[in-house]
This record gives structure tokens, sequence and C-alpha cells, in this order.
């Protein structure tokens, strides 16, 4: 049997990204966020976001792969969050399709995001999620990442509130 394998994405990946972007929206966030507004996700919109995005190298986007499909994607670069120095970096995005959960895939994009954060001088990595995404929280827990005390905001998506909290480990 072969191994999930992670490599950059290309241009042509664009599609499969936001295909997987959408789906795993729909099903992680289903009952977080109204049904309406994940019903109305465009494949498309997203699509021209993550090829800009690959075009421009930020993020750094790479894609887990097996057997030439592509299980899911993450995007990672420095932190986007005001004050943090430059050896922050920040995972931007991750996710698997849903048909691949719990099969190794976000161990495999986050091992290769970590690598990619340490070869770009980043000691220290963050991250933001929805405080009732508990998928996420368990899994980015168990990789080491611990939950930053008054990091908690609200923020508004198509309408609805929702709290929001940033993770953090260290890379070194």
């Amino acid at each position: 049997m072969s191994s999930i394998q992670v490599r950059p994405a290309t241009l042509r990946d664009a599609k499969a990204i936001a295909e997987i972007h959408v789906a795993a929206w729909q099903d992680a966030y289903r009952g977080l966020l109204p049904d309406t507004t994940l019903d109305s996700l465009s494949v498309q919109k997203r699509q021209a976001f993550w090829r800009e995005a690959i075009d421009l190298c930020e993020p750094q986007v790479m894609v887990a792969h097996l057997d030439n499909e592509i299980m899911g994607f993450v995007g990672f670069d420095r932190s986007r969050d005001k004050g943090t120095p430059s050896t922050t970096g920040e995972i931007w995005a991750m996710y698997a399709n849903p048909v691949h959960w719990d099969k190794g895939v976000g161990l495999a994009l986050w091992d290769a995001a970590r690598d990619g954060l340490q070869e770009e001088g980043c000691t220290k990595v963050t991250l933001w999620t929805y405080l009732r995404n508990e998928r996420a929280l368990r899994f980015f827990e168990l990789a080491g990442f611990k939950r930053e005390l008054g990091s908690a905001k609200t923020t508004e998506v198509s309408g609805t509130r929702i709290e929001e909290l940033r993770l953090q480990r260290s890379l070194v």
C-alpha cells in the first residue's frame, strides 16, 4: 500500500483544493454556520482565490495526495497577526476532504507545514480556529498546540457571530 505524499501545490491543483475547501467547510461547520451560507459556497470563487495564492506563493500551499488523488491541503506563511515577530509562522488554512478524515492526511500536512516554517526560520507557529470546531481543536492539541489565553475574539461570518481562538506551539 502506498503512503500519503505531500508536495507543493501547482496551478493545476487549484480546482481540487477549492473543491476540498468547500466540502470541508460544509461538513465541518454544519451547525456552526447557517446552512444557507454553507450551501452557497462557490468552488469557482475558492478556485480563483487558491490560483492566486499558489501563483504568488502567499501563503505557501502544499497538497497531500495518494495515487495522484489530492486528499487535502495546507496554506502557511508568516503570521498575519499585528505585532508578531517575523519568526512567528501561521497555518492560514488546513483542510482534508471529509471522505479522507481520520486517515493521516492532517498529520502529513502538519508535518510538511512545520518543516516549511522551520526552513523559513520560524520558531513558533499559530493558527486561528472556531471555538466550537471540536475536531480541529482535538487534532491541533494532539499536535502540541496550546490555546492562547485571552486570544478569543468574536467574528462575523455571513451575519452569524462566532467565537475564534488562537492556538500556538513552539517549533524548536
